[in-house]
């Protein structure tokens, strides 16, 4: 391979690739709100950090009393301490999507999986307590962040995708349902995080509608607009 088909096939497509402010406004934007409260999660004050999560959280208590704000706050915080898988996680899924599909359509995906994964979650919550399946205490349990998103992103993405591509996007999401399943018997996640993935491919008639739309050219006026006004011409009689 020579080297300017060096630079056409691999070097030009990756640097593509890289996220940038003008490619992806949502992706690099979302990403640097939440390094933001991550950071004051760090080094804030615990007990304001605390009140602020769980305020933010949406567990069932909290999306009767007050659903909006949960729904809207527990996607300002990461789970855990650590941003770092995160940014891959967003350069991986939320990033090439939004480069196909533009800012705004990346979001409704995002917003959608969240959303809909957090209320089918919290439900079967309700029910398992209700039926004595689960404990009372699950009812007010933490729940904040944003995987729901990022599955739903990356399912929608797969829809995008060629055969190959497609099958190791799902296989990817599916491998990490399953170890988050073997590796922590959680029931809000055991349930949010298939059902944030199936959102992603649900929407794949809406993603594949096409992609973000250009700016209009302009259309040149006619000579005769921009210099002296043409004579007129004769008229027969």
């Amino acid at each position: 391979m020579t080297s300017a088909e060096l630079r056409r096939r691999l070097i030009r497509p990756g640097l593509r690739a890289v996220p940038t402010p003008r490619t992806n406004p949502f992706a690099l934007g979302y990403l640097a709100l939440l390094l933001g409260t991550t950071l004051y999660a760090r080094f804030g004050d615990p007990g304001t950090v605390h009140r602020l999560q769980s305020l933010s959280s949406t567990d069932a208590h909290n999306l009767l009393v007050h659903p909006a704000l949960s729904l809207v706050g527990s996607g300002l915080w990461v789970a855990g301490p650590v941003w770092m898988p995160y940014f891959w996680a967003f350069a991986l899924t939320v990033a090439p999507l939004e480069r196909r599909i533009g800012g705004l359509r990346a979001l409704g995906v995002f917003a959608a999986g969240h959303v809909t994964a957090t209320l089918l979650s919290q439900g079967v919550v309700v029910a398992a307590v209700a039926t004595e399946h689960a404990e009372a205490e699950l009812l007010d349990a933490m729940d904040i962040g944003v995987s729901y998103g990022v599955l739903a992103s990356l399912g929608a993405l797969a829809g995008l995708l060629g055969p190959t591509g497609r099958k190791v996007a799902l296989g990817a999401g599916l491998a990490l349902i399953g170890h988050q399943v073997v590796s922590d018997a959680d029931l809000v996640t055991a349930v949010g995080h298939p059902a944030a993935l199936a959102v992603g491919v649900a929407l794949w008639p809406v993603v594949r509608g096409g992609g973000p739309r250009r700016p209009r050219r302009a259309r040149r006026a006619p000579a005769w607009r921009v210099g002296a006004r043409p004579e007129a011409a004769p008229v027969e009689g």
